[in-house]
């Protein structure tokens, strides 16, 4: 028989349309998991799911007190600690959005984000990030704009007097706001699952000031379920924060492990001795974050190893180091997944495990079910041949995408125009359909008629045994004919000629891949720790970096 929607109900849409929101996997945490732990901090912090529920209920209503309203922001500035977890749904369970910002900041970059947020009423600050705070609130007052209120995070086995820096009087802590609040407050769902839920800020690669990226209740719910589908996540997993919080809501695991009623272990800083430990004393089961995981896995020194309970699974993204590196990690006993992803798809698009079987592997994209990846004519927009040949451009679509830019229009309509997210990667579409990434389009080089992909380059001379770092860029002739430009850091204790490197170059690349020119030294990296080419550039083309440089 044919079915229509009015057979069964006058109005479906409120019946089966309930806005989707992340903030129901707390709820769902608390009622189905209240007693299991959800958070480990240090060697005395503990909260039970029920717990972190009631304490999330009385931090939105206090901001509520406050004078928090929809769409207000509520920015944050801690590392990954208990408090900015909570954050993460206090915040919208008041039915305002989160901001958390990166630790890393300086206090003129801080004061212009801020800015950008207005209205952003209330700020919370790590105690050890408060001087940096309170100079940016010093910049806003300069610059005729209202600061937001600073509420201060102590750390829990700490006195105020602990502090070094002169807090202003009247200024309340993080504690104080909870116990303004009430444990029964009913939380401030979404009326539109469409509705901001968070702003998080791309790194500012490029050279200009990061743009806020916003993120919907229904993105970040759905791609929080789609983390546990990519990552392979069971019930009640242990996962170790080594992904800051401040990148796209810690990938969007702040509520994926709510979801699964798991436990969060937060940890203040990184280090290999501390991943080891979590793992042997807390059993850990996953942990995310940048390539350099890796090698601080793989050099760490014997003193800093535990025996593993059980493989443990660790996800990158970005510039991947070495093969070496990559084997090591796993004979160490981790399973190596490589994520491809930006601050607009609310973390890694795609997942996919390393193969020690291929050099290329690292390069390859993977599907989710409910995403489209495609490589696209920039011109054109149509779908390049399956030859392995011809680049495009990658572009997504899916539910894992930002809603937009803050307060940039014409920077959103460039992003999604067609209908799709633009990354503005390029990308070979193989015979099998599958896909691979060949380089950023600011950073490919057209050396005469042929292209070179610097990703590649870049791979081969980091399996150089002297090579620590490096970077790839296109150099101008007096003809304005881009070559390739290896500007390399070598490990301590190492020396190189440029002949050496180029000469290793020849040795597996052809022959119009190899750098003509090679530059030792320090690479520019921005306050999340990426490589900048584009000051590179501006220094070898504007003859700032000679070649004799060390």
């Amino acid at each position: 028989m044919s079915c229509t929607t009015n057979q069964f109900v006058s109005d479906p849409f409120s019946t089966n349309l309930v806005p989707l929101s992340p903030i129901s996997f707390l709820e769902h945490a608390a009622k189905s998991y209240g007693d299991k732990v959800s958070i480990i901090y240090g060697d005395n912090v503990r909260f039970c799911w029920r717990q972190i529920h009631e304490r999330c209920l009385k931090l939105a209503s206090a901001l509520v007190k406050l004078g928090i309203s929809h769409n207000d922001t509520v920015a944050a500035l801690a590392p990954n600690i208990p408090e900015l977890y909570e954050l993460h749904f206090g915040v919208p369970m008041a039915g305002a959005v989160l901001s958390a910002l990166n630790t890393q900041l300086d206090s003129t970059t801080l004061a212009q984000l801020l800015e950008q947020l207005e209205p952003c009423k209330i700020m919370f600050v790590d105690y050890q990030l408060i001087d940096s705070a309170l100079k940016a609130s010093e910049i806003m007052s300069q610059r005729k704009c209202k600061p937001p209120l600073i509420v201060l995070i102590q750390e829990y086995d700490h006195e105020p007097s602990f502090l070094g820096t002169d807090i202003p009087h009247g200024t309340l802590n993080y504690n104080e706001i909870l116990a303004m609040g009430q444990k029964d407050f009913e939380a401030l769902k979404p009326s539109n699952e469409c509705k901001p839920i968070s702003v998080n800020y791309t790194s500012g690669s490029t050279g200009i000031l990061p743009k806020g990226v916003v993120y919907s209740h229904r993105g970040t719910y759905l791609n929080s379920l789609a983390n546990i589908a990519r990552f392979e996540m069971k019930q009640m997993p242990v996962f170790l924060w080594t992904v800051d919080m401040f990148r796209c809501n810690g990938w969007c695991f702040v509520w994926a492990i709510s979801a699964l009623g798991g436990i969060n272990v937060c940890i203040r800083s990184v280090s290999a001795k501390g991943i080891y430990d979590a793992i042997y004393l807390h059993r850990v089961t996953h942990f995310c974050g940048a390539p350099t995981l890796l090698d601080m896995i793989a050099d760490a020194p014997p003193s800093d190893h535990r025996p593993l309970p059980h493989r443990v699974s660790v996800t990158v993204a970005g510039v991947l180091p070495p093969f070496h590196v990559l084997n090591k990690v796993s004979q160490l006993g981790f399973d190596v997944n490589i994520g491809y992803g930006m601050t607009e798809t609310l973390g890694p698009f795609t997942v996919r495990p390393w193969r020690a079987n291929s050099d290329s592997e690292h390069t390859k994209l993977n599907f989710d079910v409910s995403d489209v990846v495609e490589v696209r004519d920039p011109e054109s927009n149509e779908s390049t041949p399956h030859d392995g040949k011809t680049i495009g451009e990658i572009v997504l679509k899916g539910d894992g995408l930002m809603l937009g830019y803050l307060k940039n229009p014409h920077a959103t309509e460039k992003a999604l125009r067609g209908g799709c997210y633009r990354t503005g990667d390029l990308g070979v579409r193989e015979i099998n359909g599958s896909i691979t990434l060949k380089d950023r389009a600011m950073d490919i080089i057209f050396c005469k008629v042929e292209v070179v992909s610097t990703l590649e380059v870049e791979a081969v001379l980091l399996n150089h045994p002297k090579v620590l770092k490096v970077a790839v860029v296109g150099r101008s002739d007096e003809c304005s004919v881009e070559s390739p430009c290896a500007i390399v850091k070598l490990r301590n204790g190492c020396s190189a000629t440029a002949e050496e490197i180029i000469k290793f170059c020849e040795d597996h690349l052809a022959t119009h891949m190899v750098p003509r020119s090679v530059i030792f030294g320090d690479l520019p990296v921005n306050s999340t720790g990426k490589i900048q080419k584009f000051r590179i550039r501006e220094k070898i083309n504007g003859n700032e970096w000679s070649d004799s440089m060390n």
